[in-house]
């Protein structure tokens, strides 16, 4: 159905679903008032915050439908709809034969991106993704992302020796790290407060030298736009340990500032901070 309807139909629809799931998921929904407090304004209330909350969600349902689309896309399809600065830096990082490590926050649509690189730059791609309940949906994922020759590395134990051996055969690796999901996190500041960051995108580029890259990707009208920042500086100063926890609050500042370039499209709708799981007061709510 996401392929047979005009583009600009679809998308208008699916932001419209978006708004109105939100307004009936009151767990979510005041999760994400949290969010857009912190990464917005605190001061946030009222209608602005109403239709800012209701903004994040028609961008995560938007996501969706451009997911679903993307497989019935062309290369040149894709091409048109995708502009991006610093790709130059993928480029250079592929040359030293160890692929980067694409660092990403959960930011618009980013699955495009991947599909840009594999498809029209023809660029060998692996994804880490999550396990997703149900299982049905995982499976749907893994099959859109490899029927274009995206590798799919699903968290679990495995995941670091795959991501080290997709990295020494030059792959660029596409690592969301906004959030901790499990495994072996590391204690940054991150929008103002002490949380877990995941270790993994730092460990692996320590271990293997391979380019650690900050990534984002914004949606708009006409599709969307990426942003490669320069590569986290890397180099070895001491115990691994203290190296790791150095390289993540690094990676964490610069995942900051991409997201608060676009803070309305961070698909972030679980707790993600210890005061997340803490009661907030009702006043000034956005339900």
């Amino acid at each position: 159905m996401a392929c047979r309807m005009p583009r600009r139909i679809g998308e208008v629809l699916a932001r419209l679903l978006g708004r109105i799931a939100g307004r009936l998921d009151s767990d979510r929904r005041r999760m994400v008032e949290r969010h857009v407090r912190r990464t917005v304004d605190p001061d946030l209330a009222g209608r602005a915050l109403r239709r800012s909350v209701d903004t994040v969600f028609a961008s995560y349902a938007e996501y969706w439908y451009r997911s679903f689309r993307l497989p019935e896309m062309t290369p040149a399809a894709i091409e048109a709809g995708f502009t991006h600065e610093g790709y130059e830096r993928i480029v250079a990082a592929r040359r030293t034969g160890v692929g980067p490590i694409m660092a990403m926050p959960h930011l618009g649509s980013w699955e495009w991106a991947a599909f840009w690189l594999a498809r029209v730059e023809h660029v060998p791609v692996s994804a880490v993704v999550e396990a997703l309940d149900p299982p049905e949906l995982l499976a749907w994922f893994r099959s859109l992302r490899t029927s274009v020759d995206i590798d799919v590395i699903t968290l679990g134990s495995t995941a670091g020796a795959e991501v080290i051996r997709a990295v020494r055969q030059n792959r660029a690796v596409c690592l969301p790290c906004d959030r901790h999901v499990g495994g072996v996190g590391v204690e940054v500041e991150f929008f103002g407060e002490t949380t877990l960051l995941p270790a993994g995108p730092a460990t692996v580029a320590l271990r293997t030298g391979a380019a650690l890259l900050p990534i984002a990707i914004y949606d708009h009208a006409d599709g969307c736009h990426g942003v490669v920042r320069p590569a986290i500086p890397t180099e070895r100063l001491g115990r691994l340990r203290d190296d790791v926890a150095r390289v993540t609050q690094l990676l964490a500042d610069e995942i900051e500032g991409l997201i608060r370039r676009s803070p309305k499209q961070w698909h972030l709708l679980q707790p993600n901070w210890p005061s997340d799981l803490l009661p907030r007061p009702v006043a000034g709510s956005a339900d």
